[in-house]
């Protein structure tokens, strides 16, 4: 099986790095994958449902990382039924003291420490480092993206608007689809 690397997506301090797995876009299949909860649990992002935020980050012991993720945290009130999750490849056990730390608790924290897999599906594994690029994907009911973010360099934030308001966008979809 070949591995999509691609470069000149996104920097880091100013250098280019190389991102391993595919570029999703608008209207793609959200990909499968297998995370580590919390609690050390495998979490399939196929049995997921709902819409869900996925908020990508290097390491939530970061400045731009930590400020993202409480962002989301506060936008959960503004989702309805849509969850946040957060994906670093922090271990779970960093992850858990940071949320306590931070007081987050709207979140879902997952870590992608082991083997990389949501890295290397949403496209967002930086190779030169095993650690994810900064990125945003709303994931609507139905499992398809409707919102992809690469962010062009991972210092930088991502565009909470847009993502907050593809969300809400899915959300109300999914409450027109069931009336």
């Amino acid at each position: 099986m070949t591995t999509t690397e691609r470069t000149g997506v996104t920097t880091f301090r100013g250098h280019p790095v190389t991102l391993v797995g595919p570029e999703l876009a608008v209207g793609d299949r959200a990909p499968d994958c297998t995370v580590l909860a919390g609690d050390m649990s495998p979490v399939r992002f196929a049995d997921l449902t709902g819409t869900r935020v996925i908020s990508v980050v290097p390491s939530l012991e970061t400045p731009v990382c930590d400020l993202q993720t409480r962002r989301f945290n506060e936008a959960v009130t503004e989702l309805g039924e849509a969850s946040v999750l957060t994906v670093s490849v922090d271990l779970p056990f960093a992850q858990a003291r940071w949320c306590g730390a931070a007081g987050v608790t709207g979140v879902r924290v997952l870590s992608d420490h082991r083997d990389v897999s949501f890295g290397r599906a949403y496209g967002v594994l930086v190779k030169e480092f095993r650690l994810l690029a900064r990125a945003v994907f709303v994931v609507d009911a139905t499992g398809t993206v409707v919102h992809a973010e690469y962010v062009p360099a991972i210092e930088q934030h991502p565009d909470y608007a847009a993502a907050v308001a593809a969300a809400r966008e899915a959300e109300q979809a999914r409450l027109d689809r069931a009336a």
